[in-house]
């Protein structure tokens, strides 16, 4: 076992686990802010973390879809510093008017703009609820479509629910459903929210910690939803952080031209240009402390089994907090040990399928086609019947994202445990459960899948049950650690977005240079009001 020295030419080391947003932008701060040198560790052959992008023979997989959209300037400048944005939507109508081509405008932009690839295109949101076989607006609006897709009896208990839960609110929120039930009403709750959420996690929603709520629906309501309807105008390219819009509300989003992926392996290039370090395939097996510092830390090179221990003046952790534990030595108490290790994660699959069109389409009136296919970029599936949870169709992420414009790429999501019936299930039977799947619910004919594949995530979603309760006691201990900083989803087992995750590695470095030794404020990082986006 080699030890390596933590000073390169007398500077400091920052050993970071992971090559996700979190550690990147870790790494690419300390770089161009600091004299300290960022070595990253990544224990997998892929830059991104969740945030890769997978190419299938030409055809890109976003796992689990990222809209770049922060009302954080800082974040926002940031990802324009790398990569900027293509072109004003209002740039790209006119000229695509002026052609006068007979194609949509996605294959406009697929055939004129194949020259500039490190940009950032402008993309339009549409998410909806796919119930009944019908689609509903998420979030749901009071419309005429809405009344007469639920019918008017359904309509008038949810609006009577809705009344009392605003009237006769519940006082103590206990859980995720009485979260959802004060927001909503319990029969909007039950019909549109209820089996979707519990397909994410595979427990009922009373078990659920009402923060999982508090952090991914934020001040969404239908209060807020009418509010943003009777306001509602389209936003511009310059107003991309439409600052006074409920995150689930926002119309438009930057999206990279080839994923979320091709962002983050530019950054990684950014970082080893600028004389960082970057090692694929080696995991962080092991981390040794001393006197409330981490003074060491033992990788393992899993292409060929090795171990070397490298010293370290800093360490920064996006690895799961049940491993990041376990990795300790000397052990934590017996209960902090617990505590780490009753920690639960909800694991990811996307089954990719490669369409020549889908049965559903945005005008009911015209016959099925690829021109005629649904513009949405997520679909959630609240049908009982099927097991897969959202869609996406990666056409409307990014034009780009598909080898062949004429074809629909799409990714059905389904969230599991590893080591279930449906994670263990062969490649080839999964496929084929999962066409079976959107052919029953009137989404596709079997027979217009050209191709397919399966991809499998694990630890996806940090949750907020198991022994997430004791959690503030093992923060407790691991906020002690001076130059030890927990930043990102899985670092802080907590369910933040990409630009929530740069920003807690943003305040680290932050806190390095200010030598501030507290860690409140990176923990603060999507519960403050800001982030929050609620207006009370």
């Amino acid at each position: 076992m080699e030890n390596k020295n933590s000073t390169q030419s007398g500077r400091k080391i920052a050993v970071i686990a992971g090559a996700g947003p979190a550690g990147l932008t870790a790494a690419l701060e300390l770089l161009e802010r600091t004299d300290i040198i960022p070595i990253i560790y990544e224990k997998s052959n892929d830059i991104g973390g969740i945030s890769k992008t997978v190419n299938y023979k030409g055809n890109r997989i976003d796992i689990g879809g990222h809209r770049f959209f922060s009302k954080s300037d800082r974040v926002m400048q940031w990802w324009l510093k790398v990569m900027p944005v293509l072109s004003t939507e209002a740039h790209i109508d006119i000229f695509y008017q002026n052609k006068q081509r007979q194609i949509t405008k996605d294959q406009f932009l697929f055939e004129d703009n194949k020259e500039s690839d490190n940009v950032m295109l402008v993309r339009n949101r549409l998410s909806r609820i796919y119930y009944l076989k019908r689609f509903f607006n998420y979030p749901i609006k009071l419309s005429m479509d809405t009344l007469n897709g639920l019918g008017w009896w359904r309509s008038t208990q949810m609006f009577f629910s809705y009344m009392n839960a605003r009237l006769f609110p519940i006082k103590k929120e206990a859980s995720l459903e009485d979260f959802m039930v004060n927001r909503f009403g319990k029969v909007l709750y039950n019909t549109f929210f209820k089996d979707y959420t519990e397909k994410v996690w595979g427990i009922n929603c009373n078990k659920i910690a009402p923060e999982w709520g508090a952090q991914r629906i934020k001040g969404l309501s239908i209060s807020q939803a009418i509010k943003h309807a009777l306001k509602s105008k389209k936003s511009t390219a310059a107003d991309l952080q439409q600052k006074g819009t409920e995150t689930s509300l926002i119309e438009r989003f930057l999206y990279p031209k080839y994923g979320p992926g091709q962002l983050w392996e530019l950054v990684a290039e950014m970082v080893k240009a600028k004389g960082g370090e970057i090692y694929m395939n080696h995991e962080v097996q092991g981390l040794e402390h001393k006197n409330g510092n981490i003074r060491s830390v033992q990788i393992k090179d899993q292409s060929n089994g090795l171990t070397n221990t490298v010293d370290c003046d800093y360490f920064f952790s996006t690895m799961p907090v049940k491993q990041l534990v376990a990795s300790m030595s000397p052990a934590f108490s017996p209960e902090d040990q617990n505590i780490a290790s009753g920690l639960l994660y909800r694991d990811f699959i996307t089954v990719g399928l490669l369409c020549h069109k889908l049965r559903i389409r945005k005008n009911s009136s015209q016959p099925v086609s690829r021109e005629n296919t649904v513009e949405d970029n997520w679909i959630y599936i609240q049908e009982k019947d099927v097991m897969v949870g959202r869609l996406q169709i990666f056409n409307n992420w990014s034009p780009f994202m598909v080898a062949n414009p004429d074809h629909v790429w799409i990714g059905m999501e389904y969230f599991c445990n590893e080591g279930d019936t449906l994670w263990t299930m062969p490649d080839e039977k999964l496929r084929e459960f999962a066409i079976q799947e959107l052919s029953d619910i009137s989404i596709i004919d079997k027979k217009d899948v050209i191709d397919s594949t399966v991809l499998r995530m694990e630890k996806a979603y940090p949750a907020y049950f198991g022994t997430y309760d004791q959690f503030g006691t093992l923060k407790k201990t691991l906020s002690q650690f001076e130059n030890m900083f927990l930043v990102g989803r899985n670092g802080m087992h907590k369910y933040n977005n990409s630009d929530h995750s740069m920003l807690t590695a943003m305040t680290a470095v932050d806190n390095i240079i200010a030598n501030r030794r507290d860690k409140e404020n990176i923990w603060d990082i999507n519960t403050e009001m800001e982030y929050h986006e609620e207006k009370k």
